[in-house]
C-alpha cells in the first residue's frame, strides 16, 4: 500500500505528466488530483500551503515534496520509495 498522493496541476502541463509518469512506475496507482486551473481558489490554497506559485505542486501523506524536479531529485536520493511506502 502507497501513501496519500495529492497533486495539484492543470491541464497542460509537462511537468505534471511527468510527475504522474514516475509515481506510477514507483507503484502509485491513485492520485488526488486538484486542477488550479479550474478553480482560483484552490490555487490560492496552494500557494498558501506550499509558498509557490507553478505547478505540479506534490504531497505524500503529510510531506511536500515539491514539483516535478524535486520529485525526480528525491527518487534518485533513494527516498522515494520509503516515503511511499508510509
Amino acid at each position: 500500500m502507497t501513501a496519500h498522493v495529492l497533486m495539484y496541476t492543470t491541464a497542460v502541463c509537462p511537468f505534471c505528466v511527468r510527475a504522474k509518469q514516475l509515481l506510477g512506475a514507483r507503484g502509485v496507482t491513485q492520485i488526488e488530483e486538484i486542477r488550479v486551473d479550474l478553480d482560483p481558489d484552490r490555487r490560492d490554497e496552494m500557494m498558501q500551503k506550499t509558498q509557490r506559485r507553478t505547478v505540479p505542486q506534490i504531497f505524500i501523506g503529510d510531506t511536500h515534496v515539491g514539483g516535478c524536479d524535486d520529485l525526480y531529485a528525491l527518487d534518485a536520493a533513494g527516498k522515494l520509495k520509503p516515503l511511499l511506502e508510509g
